[in-house]
């Protein structure tokens, strides 16, 4: 048996390949797609159709990997996807074939619930936050790794060449994946692990479902900007090649950052709700802010704010999915947090397309300044309703209960 250390080390490995496999051609997407005659409109479906696959699936998927015990087999199908879908946006001919790629790499990110709690598992219960502050920095690794090849491999070698990198990068993550063990059932059990009973408990987890329909609040904004529309702003400002690198900098590097120190440091310090609520706050004002706009280095600006910002809240929500469930129902309540916030992958784009078709790309980012400012008062009126809750389930002081006696 590989030691944990060890199977943690090429888990890594295998993560990594698979974000940067589904992301090293997102910066350059929606130009690519321009030039093949695609309408903000199109586009916006063709980029929805990354969350709506997801918002079928994950759900289901996430009850059978409880109801089967095992997450590998999954992790196999996220990374054979990955491969797949790259190849079928280079197909010469309709805009089906793009719009099918981006299906097909929505099953693959599909699979990132057994990502989740595969790795939780190398930790124990009371560390899923740490796990999932760890994997959060993995997650924006592969994603800025990729989307650094993307811009050099279009500038320096042609269009079609990241979807063609992400297919070996998703073949060579596939054979990783093969070398990876299933670790011990917390509980010593392995298969029949969930039931209508459990799945009830998960759907009625308070915190679950506060934290799921932020996090579609949370990706909305994430993919009507960055991996959304961003890119075009850009494009339309002059950015290409290495220009458009240093945007994709601007937003992945503070993103990394704070999401390595946000469970650990900044949670812990400002408390969870917080912490969430500035985040949206921030990335708000910098997606409205991109309204006034005119220069790169002021779009480099936003989009560095906005990724510190997205860095303080979604490994937190992530972590606060997982935390009140039990082990052996983590895949179905990751499977239901990650299907509800996939909402906000289709939903954002989608609406922020046909927003963008009728009055403007800028129309786009105003309405996610809007999202982000409803997320921000739920975070307030959720904080105050927990707070008032610990307060009433505190015991008395000692001076009070000897009065009353």
């Amino acid at each position: 048996m590989i030691p944990i250390s060890r199977q943690r080390l090429l888990f890594t490995a295998v993560t990594l390949l698979y974000w940067t496999s589904m992301y090293v051609y997102v910066p350059t997407l929606s130009p690519y797609l321009s030039t093949r005659g695609l309408s903000l409109q199109l586009i916006g479906i063709v980029l929805g159709s990354y969350g709506f696959m997801q918002l079928l699936i994950r759900f289901p998927l996430g009850m059978l990997s409880d109801k089967l015990g095992v997450r590998k087999p999954f992790i196999l199908l996220g990374m054979l996807a990955a491969c797949v879908s790259c190849l079928l946006f280079i197909v010469p001919g309709s805009w089906l074939f793009p719009l099918g790629g981006r299906a097909v790499s929505g099953i693959s990110a599909s699979a990132w619930v057994a990502f989740t709690v595969m790795y939780a598992s190398y930790f124990e219960p009371g560390d899923a936050g740490k796990a999932m502050g760890n994997i959060s920095v993995m997650t924006v690794s592969g994603q800025m790794l990729g989307m650094l090849i993307s811009c050099w491999a279009a500038d320096e070698l042609g269009a079609s060449w990241p979807f063609l990198i992400g297919s070996l990068l998703g073949l060579l993550g596939l054979l990783l994946a093969l070398l990876l063990r299933e670790p011990a059932a917390a509980d010593g059990t392995r298969g029949g692990g969930i039931s209508l009973a459990k799945v009830g408990a998960v759907l009625r987890t308070r915190t679950l479902l506060q934290v799921s329909f932020l996090s579609v609040l949370a990706h909305s904004i994430l993919f009507i900007t960055m991996f959304g529309f961003t890119p075009l702003k850009a494009a339309a400002l002059g950015a290409a090649g290495f220009q458009l690198t240093g945007i994709v900098l601007a937003f992945m590097l503070p993103h990394a950052i704070a999401s390595l120190f946000t469970a650990k440091s900044i949670a812990p310090r400002f408390g969870h709700w917080t912490t969430i609520g500035a985040g949206f706050l921030l990335s708000g004002i910098s997606t409205a802010a991109m309204l006034a706009v005119h220069s790169l280095p002021m779009l480099a600006l936003t989009q560095a704010v906005n990724g510190f910002a997205q860095g303080l809240h979604i490994p937190l929500l992530l972590g606060l999915a997982i935390r009140d469930v039990e082990w052996s129902s983590r895949a179905t309540a990751m499977g239901l947090y990650q299907a509800i916030y996939a909402a906000g992958m289709f939903g954002g784009p989608f609406l922020a397309g046909w927003l963008s078709g009728n009055w403007g790309l800028d129309s786009g980012f105003l309405f996610g300044g809007l999202i982000a400012c409803f997320a921000v008062a739920l975070c307030l009126l959720w904080g105050r309703s927990e707070r008032a809750s610990l307060r009433r389930e505190s015991p008395a002081p000692l001076s009070q209960s000897n009065t009353s006696k």
